[in-house]
């Protein structure tokens, strides 16, 4: 399904007038609405992007799909066993606990919902194959330089996050994984229908190596944006860098939209 150019084509008096806008945003420095990374030098170029696309792209574009034809291999990076004490982010508490719910086919596995939402709980896989499934096949692009194409199946974030009663004053979803890798994304991204926690790749179940058995899909952003190895979500009204673990302070955009 090829989206044609002219689709993604803006007229040059709403770009121009946009960075107008954006530019002063930047220079007031008082916005509710600028995004959690504002206020840091190195940062500029982050809050340009992120304001950019928040106020010149419809919330709910959808990036393009491909055909079946178009899938390709995709290298499993960073992170492939979450329960192997020799990879750089193996942790005793939840290293181990993941070693033991990969040895039993992830019958055990469930991702607890907190936070605000209505109905906080630990959702099975069971689970989140009775929601509305969403299979897509979408291009993964890694901040390394390449690119792959594949399938993906799942159940949309948004869907989730009704089903536990998410809260009006929410602002931020938090990904917490078993290999100790934290982030977060807005609610645009998070209720964007091409958002999926993933439980299939290629009309099988997610390989361990690609996080399962379930990881998030951010279609909108770079590919470190879409975690891997779900354990914990949590639904936040204030923003955390989640300091060292983050990815600001390790040098990485908190946005890194395509």
């Amino acid at each position: 399904m090829n989206m044609a150019r002219n689709d993604l084509l803006l007229p040059r008096r709403a770009l121009v007038g946009g960075i107008a806008t954006l530019g002063g945003l930047a220079l007031a420095g008082c916005s509710d609405e600028l995004p959690p990374t504002y206020g840091n030098i190195l940062r500029i170029g982050d809050d340009f992007t992120y304001r950019a696309q928040r106020m010149l792209l419809p919330r709910n574009a959808l990036v393009r799909q491909f055909d079946h034809a178009d899938i390709t291999s995709m290298p499993a990076i960073g992170t492939t066993n979450p329960g192997n004490a020799k990879e750089p982010g193996f942790s005793t508490e939840f290293g181990e606990a993941y070693d033991r719910l990969r040895k039993d086919d992830f019958a055990g596995w469930r991702l607890e919902v907190a936070g605000l939402v209505a109905r906080p709980g630990a959702y099975s896989l069971a689970d989140l194959k009775a929601l509305p499934a969403r299979t897509q096949i979408t291009r993964h692009t890694c901040e390394e330089g390449w690119s792959a194409i594949a399938e993906w199946t799942g159940a949309p974030l948004a869907a989730l996050l009704s089903a536990a009663g998410m809260l009006p004053n929410a602002r931020y979803v938090n990904f917490h994984a078993y290999d100790e890798v934290v982030d977060n994304i807005d609610l645009v991204d998070a209720l964007h229908p091409q958002t999926i926690l993933a439980y299939g790749m290629n009309g099988r179940d997610l390989p361990p190596g690609h996080g399962a058995p379930a990881r998030v899909r951010v279609e909108t952003q770079l590919g470190y944006k879409s975690i891997k190895f779900l354990r914990r979500i949590e639904v936040v009204e204030k923003f955390d860098d989640f300091g060292k673990k983050g990815n600001i302070q390790n040098g990485w955009s908190w946005y890194a939209g395509i």
